[in-house]
């Protein structure tokens, strides 16, 4: 989607700060009878007065014209009828989407799950567990048999049975025949939510009661619980693990070797290049990505990289389940405070389980706060015609009856919703494999669905009457579209295409497009005087750019920097208050740096040809068509302004 925020003076964009609004707002002006109000105007103001340079447009009186301006052009593309271009539609609807997720959202809960997880992302949990596999749309009596299972399960590990054992027999997560239910250390989002929650509410050595996730019943014992260690990168070098003990004591000769290589001082990375047997590293010189604990298929690997202490520091060699490695530590990354990864929470959050209470908490203040009016006889009808078929997602769309006429649901009076809109939401959830008998209960389950689905749908719909903020964007961002497309279409296309109406333009304000005294000069730089100072002797002796240049930047160590051109007097490339005579000047200091320029030829100030201000000039001419524009525009749209409200709205915002 292209990003047509349109300042020209107003610096109108969207924004997602929040304004109090005058409930006693007053039409500021009116422009073909269409009333612009003072509230709008004093938060748009407030809004840029600190992002606007020109003083100018601080004044009131020069805002309002610029406001009005503004408004005109708003004006005009809706005379155009551009606001029904297919391309402006699509934009519109698709910004609409992205931002309304933002609003759809009930404040105090995510607060609340956001600091739930800043806490819990301090402290790092190592677990096991034990699954018994349910469906999550199982019918009651397997969802209580698994439950029980679950339960006489932990009486065992209650009872003293060994965890790890119990895992081993009884857990249906395929992973427990090897790891025995051993989950390793893990912080937040990194198992579902509800798992998480049982965890970090499990005190050490503890087992928790059943557990139930989308995947089933699980049993958690904690094993461990230590502060966050953070985030590391590091690189390493790994040779593979050996298939039988005379390759391993040759492959544990070799990591030793290196080992040795680089204590003795060879480069880590280079050895990496060479040996490393990790392809996906070791062409990068062993540097794998950024992780924190539980991030990596080995604890081993990753308790000897985050017991590395200083940046450099070179672990012992090490074997893990893939092999032996050599780890270098590049950087540590503490755990971040709250305000820092604030934004990123929500983030996740919103994509997370936790996003389903988010949406439970405002579908109930949405049930609150709309009136439903439920047709049970038509309901009754509608739900007859689901079938068994259902279930084996061989169940078909009814076509729509005389006897399914009429409103299923209606919504605050003005949202009328049909049975037919119901039975195709039911249509969609077949795969969803449900397990409840008899059908009706399943139907009854995904009628309350729909009604929230309904309601939330409906708010959407209305937020721009519910949220001032949202309707503010939105207003900003539709007139920043239309204006986009309007200057398109009147101004900017037309600057560039019309050559005779630019060169003209250029010829009319040829004093405005002036050279400044300028040289044709090399500029020589460097950090180090010695180096500049036999620049200098060689520049007297008459040696080539490049002569100097090989003289003096040996080794991959560049010492000079040559810049050749022509420069204005007072240009950035230029050393303050230098001398620009024909000829080789004397080292120069400013700032840092060493400087020695040769003047080869001075130019007088001048006229810019066309095609050396040819941007400038463009520019220039879309102003001045612009200006031309809006006083047109004043005369084909009748405008009355207010003076006292405007006076009033002034001395608001001047005190």
């Amino acid at each position: 989607m292209r990003l047509k925020h349109v300042l020209l003076g107003l610096c109108v964009a969207a924004s997602a700060m929040s304004y109090a609004q005058d409930k006693t707002k007053k039409v500021l002006f009116n422009i073909d009878n269409h009333p612009y109000y003072t509230d709008e105007f004093s938060r748009v103001y407030k809004k840029n007065l600190d992002l606007v340079k020109d003083e100018s447009q601080k004044d009131l009186n020069q805002y309002l014209d610029l406001f009005l301006g503004y408004k005109l052009k708003i004006e005009k593309a809706n005379k155009l009828g551009l606001q029904k271009g297919p391309n402006y539609i699509a934009e519109l609807r698709s910004y609409r989407s992205q931002l309304s997720r933002n609003y759809m959202t009930d404040t105090k809960v995510t607060k609340e799950l956001v600091d739930e997880a800043y806490q819990r992302s301090l402290k790092e949990i190592k677990a096991a567990h034990i699954l018994i596999t349910v469906d999550e749309n199982a019918s009651p009596a397997d969802t209580l048999k698994a439950y029980h299972q679950a339960m006489d399960i932990r009486k065992k590990a209650m009872a003293g049975e060994n965890f790890e054992d119990l895992a081993t027999r009884y857990s249906q997560d395929p992973s427990a025949k090897d790891n025995k239910g051993d989950l390793g250390y893990f912080s937040v989002f990194r198992m579902v939510y509800p798992f998480e929650t049982a965890a970090y509410k499990t005190k050490k050595g503890e087992v928790s009661m059943p557990v139930r996730t989308r995947f089933g019943y699980h049993l958690i014992k904690v094993n461990d619980i230590r502060d966050n260690r953070g985030q590391v990168t590091v690189a390493h070098i790994m040779l593979m693990k050996a298939e039988n003990p005379v390759e391993g004591e040759s492959v544990k000769n070799n990591i030793d070797d290196i080992y040795k290589k680089i204590k003795q001082g060879e480069n880590f990375e280079s050895l990496a290049q060479q040996f490393s047997q990790d392809r996906s590293s070791a062409g990068k010189g062993g540097h794998l990505q950024r992780f924190g604990s539980g991030e990596l298929s080995s604890e081993k690997f990753e308790d000897v990289a985050f017991t590395l202490k200083n940046p450099g520091d070179v672990s012992e060699p090490f074997q893990s389940q893939f092999g032996w490695h050599i780890v270098k530590l590049i950087e540590k990354f503490p755990v971040r405070s709250l305000a820092d990864v604030q934004s990123e929470l929500e983030s996740k959050v919103r994509k997370d389980d936790r996003s389903k209470l988010i949406d439970a908490s405002l579908n109930e203040k949405l049930t609150k706060k709309y009136a439903i009016e439920k047709n049970a006889k038509l309901y009754t009808k509608a739900a007859k015609l689901v079938t068994d078929k259902f279930y084996n997602e061989e169940w078909n769309l009814p076509a729509s009856t005389p006897e399914l006429e009429g409103s299923l649901l209606v919504i605050n009076k003005d949202r009328k919703v049909s049975a037919m809109d119901f039975l195709e939401y039911v249509n969609t959830q077949q795969k969803a494999k449900w397990g409840i008998k008899p059908i009706g209960k399943v139907v009854d389950q995904l009628y309350g669905k729909f009604i929230q689905n309904q309601l939330m749908g409906y708010y959407n719909d209305n937020l721009e009457k519910e949220n001032q903020e949202f309707a503010n964007v939105m207003d900003e961002y539709r007139d920043g579209l239309l204006l986009f497309d309007l200057m398109e279409k009147e101004i900017w296309d037309k600057a560039k295409t019309d050559t005779l109406g630019l060169k003209a333009f250029y010829e009319k304000n040829i004093a405005q497009y002036q050279w400044n005294p300028r040289v044709e000069a090399n500029v020589f730089s460097s950090v180090q005087q010695d180096a500049i100072q036999q620049t200098l002797k060689l520049l007297k002796k008459k040696k080539s750019i490049d002569f100097i240049k090989e003289q003096l930047n040996k080794d991959n160590n560049v010492s000079i920097i040559v810049k050749t051109g022509v420069f204005e007097e007072g240009s950035e490339a230029l050393p303050k208050h230098s001398k620009l005579d024909v000829g080789i000047s004397d080292v120069i200091k400013d700032g840092n740096y060493y400087f020695v320029i040769q003047v080869n030829k001075k130019m007088p100030k001048g006229p810019k040809t066309f095609e050396e201000t040819k941007g400038k000039v463009i520019n220039d001419y879309q102003q001045y068509l612009e200006s031309k524009w809006v006083d047109e525009l004043k005369k084909e749209f009748t405008i009355s302004i207010d003076k006292d409200a405007f006076n009033q709205v002034k001395q608001e915002l001047q005190q």
